[in-house]
C-alpha cells in the first residue's frame, strides 16, 4: 500500500496505557480505522473482543495506518524500532508513549525525514481524564503536532512543552495517578482504623478527593488558599496538618517525584 492510500491510526502495544488510549479513542470515535498491534495472541484476542479493532502484524499496521502510536514499555522500544525499520517512510506520522524515550533516539531508528511526536499521557485516559503532554521532533511540523492533540484530546486534556520538560511531566503527572492513589489507599486505611467500615471510608474519600480536584481546577485559586479555608484555628485540620509536617510528608512526596523523573532520564538512555 502506497502512503496516500494509509489511513487511521496503529496502536502498538496492548498494555495498560495501550488499552486506555484505545478505549477512548473507540468510545469517542468507534473503532473504524483502528488497527492494534499486541505480541501476546491472547493479549490480541482480548483487545478485539472487547473493543471491536482488528488486531494485525506490525508490518501489516504500518502498510495500512498513517499514524503509528507506540506504546510499549521504554526496555523495549529498541526492539521494536529494529522492527519497525523497513516499513516506515516520511508519510508516516510516529507518535511514541514510551515514557522517557527521547525523539532523536526513535529519529535515529528509522528512516531519514520520519515525523515523530514524544507524549506522555497517563492512565486516566481510561475514563476520558486523561493529562497528555507533546513535544516535537526534529521532523514534526505545526500539522503534526495538531493532529497528535487531536488525537489526544478525545481521552482528556493535552498541553505542548519543550522535549526538555518531558521527564518533568513524566514524574509530575505520567507517574502522577499511582500518587494520588497510594494517598486515598492510606486514607481508606486511617479510617478502617478509627472503626469505619471499607467500604463507606473509600465512598468518602473518592467523592473528597474527586471534589476537591474540581475546587482546584474551577476555583482558580491557589492550593494553599484552598486549605487554609478548611483549616479552622485550632481546629481538627490543623491538627492533621502539623502531624503530616512532622513526618516530612510534603519533603518526602517532592523526593519521590525526584527520583521518577531520574528514572525517566535513565529509561531514555538506550544501553544496547
Amino acid at each position: 500500500m502506497t502512503a496516500t492510500g494509509r489511513r487511521g491510526l496503529a496502536i502498538i502495544g496492548g498494555g495498560k496505557i495501550g488499552e486506555a488510549l484505545l478505549s477512548g479513542l473507540v468510545r469517542r470515535g468507534g473503532a473504524d480505522g483502528i488497527l492494534v498491534v499486541e505480541r501476546s495472541a491472547e493479549r490480541s484476542a482480548e483487545l478485539t473482543e472487547r473493543y471491536g479493532v482488528p488486531a494485525v502484524g506490525l508490518a501489516d499496521a504500518a502498510a495500512r495506518a498513517r499514524v503509528l502510536l507506540l506504546a510499549v514499555k521504554p526496555q523495549d522500544i529498541g526492539t521494536l524500532l529494529g522492527l519497525l525499520d523497513g516499513h516506515v517512510d516520511d508519510g508516516h506520522l510516529v507518535v511514541s508513549v514510551a515514557a522517557g524515550v527521547p525523539t532523536k533516539r526513535i529519529e535515529e531508528a528509522l528512516p531519514a525525514g520520519v515525523p515523530v511526536v514524544r507524549v506522555m499521557p497517563n492512565t486516566p485516559a481510561l475514563v476520558d481524564e486523561g493529562m497528555s503532554v507533546l513535544s516535537a521532533g526534529a521532523h514534526a511540523a505545526e500539522e503534526h503536532l495538531d493532529e497528535a492533540e487531536a488525537l489526544l484530546a478525545a481521552v482528556g486534556r493535552v498541553r505542548r512543552v519543550p522535549e526538555s520538560q518531558q521527564d518533568a511531566v513524566t514524574a509530575l503527572s505520567g507517574s502522577g495517578p499511582a500518587y494520588f492513589f497510594y494517598l486515598v489507599e492510606a486514607m481508606v486505611d486511617a479510617g478502617i482504623l478509627l472503626g469505619l467500615p471499607r467500604a463507606l471510608a473509600a465512598d468518602l474519600i473518592v467523592q473528597t478527593a474527586l471534589g476537591a480536584a474540581v475546587m482546584m481546577r474551577d476555583s482558580g485559586e491557589h492550593p494553599v488558599q484552598l486549605r487554609e479555608a478548611v483549616t479552622s484555628p485550632g481546629g481538627t485540620t490543623i491538627a492533621a496538618i502539623r502531624e503530616l509536617e512532622r513526618h516530612g510528608v510534603r519533603a518526602a512526596l517532592i523526593a519521590a517525584i525526584e527520583a521518577a523523573h531520574a528514572r525517566s532520564i535513565e529509561l531514555g538512555v538506550d544501553k544496547s
